[in-house]
């Protein structure tokens, strides 16, 4: 009778053992759990103050033919072409996606100061060059503070006061100072997939030389995404620019907006850091 007496009493003990251990697991786990969400919230709300401190102005417009546009507003001073082989949305960097890839291969000229921005990936695919086709590539000069779109093959080609002083982004020529032949110039770069409703995404710049980075909310041919540019992008002051990847492809981040395309990774963005 004491023996079975002191088995149940062990057994007791053991089982409020276990539930004790169990209690202190749960709330190791819960408290676990609060701390990554704290630390979510603080990493959030740390992007934004950072989103806001940038010089940038964000606008959303819906032109007459139906295209909602969301564009940001800055000066190409503030930016740089980064890779980031991943999401925009998911990066926490402010900006759109720029120029055609294919994989990790970068197809269109991405170069910052005479560096191609995906250099790490070989010698194919970095960023040196347009592949295949000379394009409409958006430059930067540093030294004369001046945008400009040059048909190009390789960076190489781009004119420049101070190759240690630009960026170059490369993509399909906008020729908003030509409507009589843009249809034809976009055809000789080989525009993908011009007559297709699709994501649109593009840079230009105005007289003043501002940079303006436009996505596209709605789908629609290259010449609707071109028309509501014009009609709402830039108060008519509208000098030049390009077209960019589109698409899923087409995506962009900020504080005001997150548009993720089809939610595909993308090599390369034109980032907006100051």
């Amino acid at each position: 009778m004491e023996v079975k007496d002191t088995a149940t009493l062990s057994r007791k003990r053991l089982f409020a053992v276990i539930g004790i251990l169990a209690g202190i697991l749960l709330a190791l786990v819960i408290m676990l759990y609060l701390m990554i969400i704290a630390l979510g919230n603080r990493n959030e709300a740390n992007l934004l103050q950072s989103e806001q401190a940038l010089h940038y102005t964000y606008d959303s417009h819906t032109s007459p033919n139906g295209m909602t546009l969301h564009v940001l507003k800055t000066k190409p001073a503030y930016v740089t072409l980064e890779t980031i082989n991943n999401n925009i949305t998911l990066t926490g960097k402010v900006g759109i996606n720029g120029g055609f890839f294919y994989g990790e291969q970068l197809l269109s000229i991405g170069v910052v100061n005479s560096i191609p921005v995906n250099k790490g990936i070989g010698n194919f695919g970095t960023g040196s060059e347009n592949v295949k086709y000379a394009r409409g590539t958006l430059v930067w000069d540093g030294a004369s503070d001046l945008l400009s779109v040059q048909v190009a093959s390789k960076a190489s080609e781009l004119k420049v006061k101070d190759h240690t002083r630009f960026w170059a982004q490369g993509g399909i020529s906008m020729s908003l100072g030509d409507d009589a032949n843009w249809i034809k110039q976009t055809e000789i770069e080989n525009a993908p997939f011009p007559e297709d409703d699709r994501l649109r995404s593009a840079a230009a710049f105005d007289k003043e030389g501002a940079l303006y980075l436009i996505v596209s909310e709605t789908k629609g041919p290259l010449a609707l995404f071109r028309e509501a540019i014009i009609q709402t992008v830039g108060e008519g002051m509208l000098v030049d620019g390009i077209f960019l990847d589109g698409d899923g492809s087409s995506q962009l981040l900020s504080s005001e907006a997150s548009l993720p395309g089809d939610n595909r990774p993308v090599v390369q963005m034109l980032r907006i850091i100051k």
